[in-house]
């Protein structure tokens, strides 16, 4: 059977904890075949980001296209863009409706707590890309900067996800990976669909190893679309991969910061064996 066939516009990280490297591992975890457009090579490990070198973006375009032309993209997730030129030609091709099912994770801060976009970047995408997206997949530190407000409590987390949702996307997930402070031993997501607002919990897993959460969820959201998954299906299947993923390395021990999930818990165990 022909796998449906998802495309991540996203970053590399050398370190293969995140990035492009993450949303590759959980697309095919799930069922689906994976392509890619690189925005941007990173010097990362898992205690930070030691250099980042953007790729141009006459170049990314050219990957797309080269994607697009030849496979059927059911669905489409962004995720490091970078530069203000790069999130431009990404929304530009939104906005010309080439980039089906569009789930934007507007990776802005690391979990180390390195900025990853350039200032001018982050209006832009506000103004320009976000009203095209299908889903949008900020943590708190993004929706922070996507708002130019604090989110220290969960009815603050909420009125994020409204605000958010006026900015033009179908579905807005505010995720509770970095706690706030009257939920804190859950990891709450706020979801805002169309109007409604309700949210995801799951147990807080005590781990260091969350180097990609952010890139796995979303490109679990997306793969879960280009399968044919309604919005609210593929919010509960990223929700419940994710948390199997960080279980299943939870007592990793790769490197000396955020360590890495384990995409692949049962090939893991076969190879053990």
């Amino acid at each position: 059977m022909t796998p449906p066939v998802a495309l991540t516009i996203a970053g590399s990280d050398s370190s293969g904890g995140a990035g492009i490297q993450a949303d590759l591992k959980t697309f095919a975890a799930l069922g689906v075949f994976g392509t890619s457009a690189i925005t941007a090579l990173t010097a990362q490990n898992t205690q930070g980001v030691h250099d980042i070198h953007p790729v141009p973006p006459e170049f990314v375009t050219a990957q797309v296209e080269a994607v697009l032309q030849d496979l059927p993209v059911a669905a489409v997730k962004t995720g490091m863009l970078g530069t203000p030129e790069v999130v431009r030609v990404v929304a530009d091709l939104a906005a010309a409706g080439r980039l089906p099912r569009l789930v934007v994770d507007p990776v802005m801060v690391a979990s180390s707590g390195d900025r990853l976009l350039e200032a001018e970047a982050e209006q832009l995408y506000v103004q320009t890309l976000l009203p095209h997206a299908t889903v949008i997949t900020p943590n708190l530190r993004e929706a922070e900067v996507l708002l130019d407000t604090s989110i220290r409590t969960l009815a603050e987390q909420r009125e994020a996800a409204r605000a958010l949702g006026a900015l033009g996307p179908t579905t807005v997930v505010v995720k509770g990976g970095h706690a706030v402070g009257d939920v804190a031993d859950h990891a709450t997501d706020v979801i805002w669909d169309s109007g409604k607002v309700y949210e995801l919990r799951g147990p807080r897993i005590a781990t260091l190893n969350n180097h990609g959460t952010g890139c796995t969820f979303a490109a679990a959201v997306a793969a879960a679309l280009a399968a044919g998954s309604s919005i609210p299906d593929a919010l509960t299947h990223a929700k419940t991969f994710t948390f199997g993923a960080i279980t299943a390395g939870a007592a990793w021990r790769l490197g000396h910061g955020h360590g890495p999930l384990n995409h692949f818990p049962h090939q893991a165990a076969r190879i053990s064996d």
